[in-house]
């Protein structure tokens, strides 16, 4: 007699494709009659062996709709776009651009809306490894629309894999499913993803996550890059969780791969760590307009080699030496420059270019332009590339500002193994993978450099495959730099001024050396491991023994303006850099802002203390007539808004009651509990069993 009670009848599945259904139902027989075989020896599983039970439905799991069709234009003609896959060589430079003729028709979504999912206790998946920014060539751009329609809370650039996590949390919250566990791609970590991981575990009724693997390998095979994934187990409430982290793998290219973890519990925050509750750090005014990614060039033909550039004209035509400038990109700071220019037009129009530049405006018209044609009107930005090609499609306006007055930058690479920082000189045009500061100070260089802003850099920023990402709204943004005394700044600029000649120094000497080199050296010295023959190479030419001392004399210099020990735990540096941020943000608030440039950033108009004053009364009136009104996005203006409501109030009011006021109504309310903690610890506020009033 068959005493089983878990068989295939009891896995559902949603596929899209029909001969997929078919062979996910085989997969699930096949598996559990190995199971069956390996547990209960040679007995016989009950007859007939495979039964019909037709569990996986064929349906998109992600998007339901009323209709899909083709996307006709004004003459009734197809809507279509190239295919992003075929080229052709161009008549005249034999460069490959895209081939105008391979076109893939576009389609429209009607009603999109989250599809359904089978009634269920637990969700488990792993679904497709699509990034957010390649949902449209993947997917189509009608299908990415009408997902992003059917969920307009998720961001764009969040991966797709975050739609089902976002289904899966959502049952999860509404007690419809006890658990889900799922495999995404370790980005589930960076900004956008982690949005919706946020959203969800902010909730009145939260998900929290009990489980949890941020970067794990996936595969690795000779010929391919690594694949890393992040795994995911939620449930309903507040729940403390276990957190996995890999301290070894080897072998990840055999069918016997090894992975070591160790295994921490506590609170699971949304980036996928315990500790110090770095999400809860928010942008700071301070460094508004300093950062920026570089410029982000949408045609190839843009760069050009130092003979190329004299061909050009450089150097025989007036004004073109500001035009066609130096370039960087990740892998010249990371490896050796290539000693490549740009062609760099911005802010010309047109017209100057072809008059002024005949030469430069051939030349781009033959390489950019194809490109941006076949592109045009498949997205808004494409369409305004198509409009001005011969401008880079990001160029960068902010940066520009910022880089006026400058002799020299400090850049970093977006995505790279090891995290440095350095100066490049103002000529040089920064590619759209570098990160650049428009800083010249080189005691901002300093702070950047140390383990305290390194540490803060590699718990918030992500990773792509196993490579740190240095992302500015979560690595620059929110940190807050050390108040220095004149003395602590002297200290700190020289001696980050002799880390960035010196590596300059050996590096010109030495044509073998890269700043991956050395640093691949520099860290197995901290880590005291053995050295090989060729580390010792790098080490005798790169004098990485005197970089060490200098990146220690440096780390110690920098923590002395923060006041804090040179030696602190990195769990420790992370939640003084909280509690620093929060501490930050209220003084912003009160209107003390600590401008890394003042004379570039300050404002003209209101100071933040103005503004903030204006804001509690249009708030005062607002709540005294109790017209709701959204909770603000940013908490320097959450805190005015919150005190406003205790300002107007005749009682002492509980976060439940202050909720009210709020268009969001009870999402809110954990927040503004927070809000009114944080104001009570700033001494703004009092607290009455469980009710505030302001402490004016």
């Amino acid at each position: 007699m068959d005493r089983h009670t878990v068989d295939p009848h009891q896995f559902l599945g949603l596929e899209l494709n029909p001969r997929a259904v078919a062979i996910a139902e085989l997969v699930l027989w096949i598996g559990y009659l190995q199971w069956h075989f390996r547990t209960r020896g040679n007995a016989m599983p009950s007859q007939p062996v495979l039964k019909d039970f037709a569990t996986i439905r064929e349906q998109d799991a992600i998007l339901a709709n009323d209709k899909r069709q083709v996307l006709l234009d004004g003459a009734g003609k197809p809507v279509t776009r190239w295919d992003g896959i075929t080229y052709k060589p161009h008549p005249v430079t034999g460069d490959l651009v895209p081939d105008e003729g391979a076109r893939l028709e576009r389609y429209r979504y009607t009603n999109p809306r989250a599809a359904d999912w089978p009634k269920a206790d637990f969700i488990v998946g792993n679904p497709p490894f699509i990034g957010g920014k390649d949902m449209r060539q993947e997917l189509g751009d009608g299908y990415a629309e009408a997902c992003w329609a059917a969920r307009p809370y998720i961001p764009g650039g969040a991966d797709f894999v975050m739609h089902f996590w976002d289904k899966a949390a959502e049952l999860t919250r509404l007690g419809k499913v006890r658990r889900f566990g799922l495999i995404t791609t370790n980005s589930v970590t960076q900004k956008f993803s982690r949005r919706v991981i946020e959203r969800h575990m902010d909730q009145k009724k939260p998900v929290s996550l009990i489980y949890a693997i941020p970067d794990h390998p996936w595969m690795k095979g000779a010929d391919r890059a690594a694949v890393r994934i992040a795994m995911t187990v939620g449930t309903a409430g507040e729940h403390t969780g276990t957190l996995r982290t890999v301290t070894q793998e080897s072998a990840l290219n055999t069918d016997a791969p090894q992975v070591a973890l160790n295994k921490r519990t506590g609170k699971i925050w949304a980036n996928l760590r315990l500790g110090a509750n770095l999400a809860a750090a928010n942008a700071l005014q301070a460094n508004d307009k300093i950062c920026s990614p570089g410029v982000k060039l949408h045609g190839a033909g843009f760069i050009v080699t130092p003979d190329q550039a004299h061909k050009l004209g450089l150097g025989r035509q007036e004004g073109l030496d500001r035009h066609i400038l130096p370039y960087r990109n990740g892998r010249d700071l990371t490896a050796r420059p290539r000693g490549v220019m740009v062609i760099d037009l911005y802010p010309l129009k047109i017209e100057e270019v072809r008059s002024r530049f005949p030469d430069v405006y051939q030349w781009v018209a033959d390489r950019v332009k194809p490109g941006r044609d076949t592109a045009n009107g498949r997205t808004k930005d494409a369409t305004e590339y198509a409009k001005k090609w011969w401008l880079f499609g990001k160029p960068r306006q902010e940066l520009r500002k910022a880089f006026h007055t400058l002799d020299r930058y400090i850049a970093t690479v977006e995505t790279a193994k090891h995290r440095f920082f350095q100066f490049l000189d103002a000529s040089v045009r920064p590619d759209n993978r570098l990160v650049s500061f428009g800083l010249e100070d080189a005691a901002n260089l300093a702070v950047l450099s140390s383990r305290i802003h390194i540490t803060w850099t590699l718990a918030v920023g992500g990773l792509l495959e196993d490579r740190p990402i240095y992302t500015k709204t979560l690595c620059f943004d929110p940190f807050p730099f050390p108040v220095a005394t004149p003395d602590q700044a002297a200290k700190m600029r020289e001696i980050a001024e002799e880390l960035d000649h010196h590596r300059k120094q050996v590096l010109a000497a030495h044509s073998q050396l890269t700043m991956t080199g050395l640093y691949n050296v520099l860290e197995k010295l901290r880590a005291q491991a053995v050295l090989s023959d060729a580390d010792r190479d790098v080490y005798e030419a790169g004098k990485v023994g005197i970089l060490r001392d200098i990146h220690a004399a440096l780390d110690a210099a920098v923590a002395a303006a923060y006041g804090w020990p040179a030696d602190l735990a990195d769990e420790a540096i992370l939640e003084n850099l909280v509690a620093l941020n929060q501490q930050r943000a209220a003084e912003e608030f009160q209107g003390t802002v600590r401008w890394l440039r003042p004379d570039y950033q300050a404002p003209k108009d209101a100071p933040a203390k103005a503004k903030g004053q204006q804001m509690e009364a249009e708030l005062g009136i607002a709540a005294s007539a109790a017209k709701k009104t959204k909770l603000p996005t940013t908490l320097p203006d959450q805190m005015a808004a919150v005190r406003a409501l205790l300002q107007s109030a005749d009682a002492p009011q509980s976060a439940q009651a202050l909720a009210r006021y709020f268009s969001q109504g009870k999402k809110v309310e954990p927040k503004i509990d927070a809000l009114l903690g944080t104001l009570t610890l700033l001494g703004h506020a009092e607290k009455q069993g469980e009710r505030y009033s302001l402490n004016d």
